[in-house]
């Protein structure tokens, strides 16, 4: 499969918002990949249309918040990155909390299309998410995937896997939970040309 992978700008709003709305996504539809990005008690409660437009704001103000690919043109997964301090539920996380105080990216979330699962799209992101962090000048991706040995439901993986992280040369530096590892790759910067 070729996975076109682009940053989510207003231009390509319309295609996560119709990636959203298919079956399959009420996680990503409810929360906009904002709950980390928010703190305090107000943070907790489900408000998918609020959410959704504090994403939007993002897109607007030039911050894409993710990466989203596409298939033959078709909207079929999304990632969402950036700089750690830009998810500040992170800080109180007993899972995700900082491991030491070097600059990290954070890999917080991951959906793809029901139709689409299982065919290399999460590492195909994955590779286009490590690019566009060194892009960024970020030296540093941190991921925080579950690892089971048993099968876990597509839907329930929006963290991602941990196999991919590992395929990917991600390497583990903290376990706080039996089934969720902080992973980090180090990634050099971008050559200036």
């Amino acid at each position: 499969m070729t996975l076109d992978v682009h940053p989510l700008t207003p231009e390509r709003w319309p295609d996560l918002e119709e990636l959203f709305a298919r079956p399959g996504a009420s996680i990503p539809r409810s929360c906009w990949c904002t709950y980390y990005r928010k703190s305090g008690a107000s943070a907790s409660k489900p408000a998918a249309a609020k959410n959704k437009r504090d994403l939007k704001s993002l897109v607007n103000r030039g911050s894409p918040p993710g990466l989203i690919g596409y298939e033959d043109g078709r909207p079929v997964g999304w990632i969402s990155l950036g700089p750690r301090e830009d998810y500040a539920r992170l800080a109180r996380s007993p899972v995700m909390k900082p491991v030491d105080d070097k600059p990290v990216w954070s890999i917080v979330c991951f959906f793809v299309d029901s139709k689409s699962r299982g065919r290399g799209v999460s590492r195909k992101l994955l590779d286009a998410a490590v690019a566009y962090a060194r892009s960024q000048g970020a030296t540093l991706l941190e991921g925080y995937p579950v690892d089971k040995r048993e099968q876990s439901a597509s839907e329930f993986l929006w963290f991602g896997a941990k196999r991919i992280f590992d395929r990917a040369g991600f390497r583990e530096v903290a376990r706080r939970t039996p089934t969720r590892p902080v992973v980090r790759r180090s990634i050099r910067r971008a050559a200036r040309s």
